[in-house]
């Protein structure tokens, strides 16, 4: 598959980083000021950080970045900051949909709201940028059918389940496992977390969480496998997903008997494509989510809405990758990490 990068990325390396996060500052000032604020830290974000930087430099508008450390708790706070000093627009992944709508309605009383990454679509956010989750998560199905075609057992490893993202590819690796039609999102249900699924050729044991904690997902890949002996395969739906099952599967002596399928850019990812201990990764393209995230909040700043498309949703294509296109996407993927990095 011939890799497709867009052409608004073509100079990235070339850009100088804008500005770091600012204190108070004045109301004036913070007005035309755009914050990113992602659900954690983790390299995933330095991506959409480089994207956010070469907005930041096309647009001409000061942006920040923030990467709560501290789940739910920090975010809000953050969140509650910026709209006391009067930022101007927020584009933010919420960590929990349903849990943080009444807050997201509040900051949207007070700023232009997006959502980024992940979704809280009861809010009164403008606008929702990101992947179709639930059509990412047939594609990793469809990779886990590639590298299992007689089937088999398989566990799902994800962060968190109260994210609608996680929900959303947890159910459509499911569906594509099951040879369920896609049910378009209007119909979308939701199979129970606890019990066994079982289709004609797929199993799927269980679906487990680790809350972003990286030693726990490790753990997690590592029990999978110590309970369930004919384990063929471990489908990662975070970021860093894949390399905790890499690594529990390396230690245990079998790579290549189970089967890794993932989401998302990590080094260990890529490397494990390239070397073929891991079957494939489907990317965001990260950098396009803060490129596109501050293009709208600029444009929404200066009173256009027309970067609002009228569903309120702007769809980035996702990416399969597998050693067919591995190089030209890692070299993509380094360029973009860099400028995320500068300060």
């Amino acid at each position: 598959m011939k890799l497709i990068i867009p052409t608004i990325l073509a100079a990235a390396a070339s850009l100088v980083v804008g500005c770091k996060p600012s204190g108070t500052g004045d109301s004036g000032s913070a007005r035309q000021k755009i914050a990113y604020v992602t659900n954690g830290v983790d390299p995933f974000w330095d991506l959409c950080a480089g994207g956010v930087r070469q907005a930041e430099k096309e647009f001409g508008i000061v942006c920040e970045v923030h990467m709560p450390n501290k789940g739910l708790v920090d975010q809000k706070r953050l969140l509650e900051t910026l709209v006391a000093k009067g930022i101007g627009g927020i584009a933010v992944s919420p960590i929990d949909a349903e849990g943080q709508t009444a807050d997201l309605n509040e900051i949207a009383k007070q700023t232009k709201l997006i959502t980024q990454d992940a979704d809280a679509p009861k809010s009164a956010r403008l606008c929702y940028i990101g992947a179709h989750n639930y059509k990412a998560g047939r594609a990793v199905g469809k990779l886990a059918k590639e590298a299992l075609p007689e089937g088999g057992e398989v566990m799902i490893f994800v962060g968190r389940l109260e994210q609608l993202n996680g929900q959303q590819r947890r159910q459509g690796a499911i569906d594509e496992l099951l040879d369920r039609p896609d049910p378009g999102d209007a119909e979308l249900k939701f199979d129970p977390v606890s019990g066994v699924i079982k289709g004609a050729k797929f199993t799927v044991l269980d679906t487990r969480t680790d809350d972003f904690d990286k030693a726990r997902a490790k753990a997690n890949a590592e029990d999978a496998m110590t309970k369930h002996e004919k384990l063929a395969g471990m489908i990662a739906l975070f970021a860093y997903n894949p390399a905790a099952c890499l690594d529990a599967v390396k230690e245990a002596g079998k790579l290549g008997k189970i089967k890794i399928v993932g989401f998302d850019e990590q080094d260990a990812a890529l490397q494990g494509i390239k070397d073929g201990s891991m079957h494939g990764t489907i990317s965001q393209q990260p950098w396009r989510y803060g490129y596109e995230s501050v293009r709208m909040l600029k444009q929404l700043l200066a009173g256009d809405s027309s970067a609002v498309p009228a569903s309120k949703y702007l769809e980035i294509p996702f990416l399969v990758v597998t050693k067919a296109n591995i190089d030209e996407f890692w070299a993509e993927k380094k360029k973009m990490e860099s400028l995320g990095k500068q300060p």
